[in-house]
């Protein structure tokens, strides 16, 4: 499971002129499903999504995680982040997971998130969503389970 993080002074998701998720400062995470994944290695990103230490402390370094920093959580997904670009011109889908799996597995994702820290938001899946954002930073990382 990839998940691609920004650190995020707001984000929010529209989906046919609605905005159907919107967070202040937080994490913005675009979560992308390989066909091999399943429900640990969910948990396994969610756990590492809710610790990975990109706020600033006190002193400016990156000390605190996502709860530390009392920030949002919005959870887009985004098959794309499992396409092969290695070769060629034109990416590759074959890692990624199938419609049906990959949405079990965000669902489960969201669903244990919501369990661990509020707030959660989130896009609607395989919908054509527009996505706003301010990066604050900028700061973003690749993560995978």
């Amino acid at each position: 499971m990839l998940g691609l993080i920004q650190r995020v002074k707001h984000a929010s998701v529209e989906v046919e002129g609605q905005t159907v998720g919107r967070i202040d400062s937080g994490l913005l995470l675009f979560l992308g499903v390989e066909k091999e994944d399943d429900e640990a290695s969910a948990e396994a990103l969610l756990k590492k999504v809710l610790a990975y230490r990109v706020f600033p402390d006190a002193e400016g370094k990156m000390n605190l995680n996502l709860q530390q920093a009392g920030g949002g959580l919005l959870v887009v997904s985004q098959f794309t982040l499992a396409a092969d670009t290695r070769k060629g011109l034109r990416p590759s889908f074959s890692r990624a997971g199938s419609p049906a799996l990959a949405e079990s597995l965000y669902d489960h994702f969201v669903s244990r998130a919501r369990e661990f820290h509020e707030p959660v938001a989130t896009g609607v899946f395989a919908a054509d969503m527009q996505v706003s954002l301010q990066n604050d930073g900028p700061v973003t990382f690749m993560l995978s389970s």
